[in-house]
């Protein structure tokens, strides 16, 4: 029945917190009940498609009759970052967080990380990436130093000013972190974040480069580039996944760049996957707390998927979804813990309420069924969205129950 999937993911649009939130501080995290409470949202086009019919949202009605199959997700894996929930999406199940970093790194990261690119490092604190280039960009400029910085997420972020370092120096840089950073130093990402402009006015700019951990072999882009499968990436997806299995791809400025990149992909891709990712409601609001920034951000994405939608054909299935939530009406400036919403949508998609689905890979599955492939983690909803039930395989049927009841393995697919 279907021959495309167009699969978009709201970077950090949470549905509400998960039972275990307490546990990563995150208690009455609510991403999108929060801003509702905080500030009207007009989101008609994703209320018809039956995000209200989720869970109740303060001025967000449920559809009497949804264009799309909802629910909502569970994180199975530990963590609440971009590489966990997008590395689940894929079929990827860990078994412990990546490492963390609240008092900076420890002098066997830093001593030869500063050896090795014969430069000092300044910070190697926790920080906001626009609140550190402004306190130590001067200082930067003077010494020649770069920025180091991390989050309550599992990241080693190096900003220098274009000017000061050539991107080429300060990628090479990254480079260098990502080897050091190995065994129990294995964060999930290294971040290259270069910024522009005079103290008091930095700005950081579109070349910002990830550096992730190699993804195990076997998760769902790697089966679809084994069966041939024209996968297509808009956003940081390359980066996440270190391009494995990813033909044409490309990064963007902002969401609405990406947004219109991805109506570009469906033009030049007329089957496989077209995956994306529109980071702006994470990068730009929900670490900066900017309730009215993440709900404009909300609505300029409301008011562009009719012009996905008139681009959907018969042979597509659509989905939205997110990897984790970041609440900007909290004190915290971290991801959260939380359910993320799910909407599928196409001419050939049934209106039907999925539920909790109890991991991300609920979605992987559909894409790898979609394709003739099977991941070991997820349940797909397939056949249940075009007509007919869940397929459990013949695995997941044995497997089911004591998964869930032991726990999850070791970054396994």
């Amino acid at each position: 029945m279907f021959d495309r999937v167009i699969w978009i993911v709201l970077d950090s649009v949470g549905i509400g917190e998960m039972p275990d939130a307490a546990a990563y501080g995150d208690a009455g995290s609510d991403t999108l009940g929060n801003i509702a409470r905080r500030r009207p949202l007009r989101l008609p086009n994703l209320c018809a498609l039956g995000l209200g019919n989720i869970r109740p949202l303060e001025g967000l009605a449920p559809a009497p009759a949804p264009a799309g199959a909802y629910g909502r997700c569970a994180l199975a894996s530990p963590g609440k970052d971009t590489t966990t929930g997008h590395w689940e999406m894929a079929g990827i199940h860990l078994e412990k967080p990546f490492p963390l970093y609240p008092r900076g790194f420890p002098p066997e990261v830093m001593e030869p990380f500063t050896a090795r690119i014969g430069r000092g490092a300044i910070g190697n604190c926790t920080a906001s990436g626009t609140e550190i280039i402004e306190r130590l960009g001067p200082e930067h400029l003077r010494t020649g130093s770069v920025i180091v910085y991390t989050s309550a997420d599992s990241v080693f972020q190096v900003a220098a000013h274009e000017e000061a370092v050539p991107l080429a120096d300060l990628y090479r840089i990254c480079d260098v972190a990502r080897e050091i950073l190995r065994g129990p130093h294995e964060v999930g990402r290294v971040i290259a974040r270069p910024f522009t402009g005079k103290p008091g006015a930095f700005t950081r700019t579109a070349n910002r480069k990830d550096y992730a951990v190699a993804p195990p072999e076997g998760m769902l882009l790697d089966q679809l580039a084994a069966r041939g499968v024209t996968v297509h990436s808009v956003g940081k997806i390359y980066d996440v996944f270190l391009g494995r299995g990813i033909g044409p791809h490309v990064k963007t400025r902002n969401n609405a760049d990406g947004m219109a990149r991805t109506l570009e992909a469906m033009e030049a891709t007329p089957a496989g996957l077209i995956f994306v990712n529109l980071v702006d409601f994470d990068q730009q609001y929900g670490h900066r707390n900017d309730v009215e920034g993440y709900a404009a951000a909300l609505e300029e994405f409301d008011r562009w998927l009719p012009r996905l939608r008139e681009r959907v054909r018969p042979g597509d299935v659509a989905m939205i979804t997110a990897d984790h939530g970041c609440d900007p009406t909290t004190p915290s400036t971290d991801h959260s813990r939380e359910y993320v919403p799910v909407m599928a949508f196409g001419p050939r998609v049934r209106a039907v309420n999925l539920g909790d689905r109890a991991t991300l890979a609920d979605e992987g599955q559909v894409v790898a069924e979609v394709f003739g492939c099977e991941l070991r983690r997820g349940i797909s909803f397939l056949k249940e969205v075009s007509g007919g039930k869940d397929r459990k395989t013949k695995r997941q049927k044995a497997k089911g129950k004591n998964q869930k009841a032991k726990g999850i393995r070791k970054n396994t697919i």
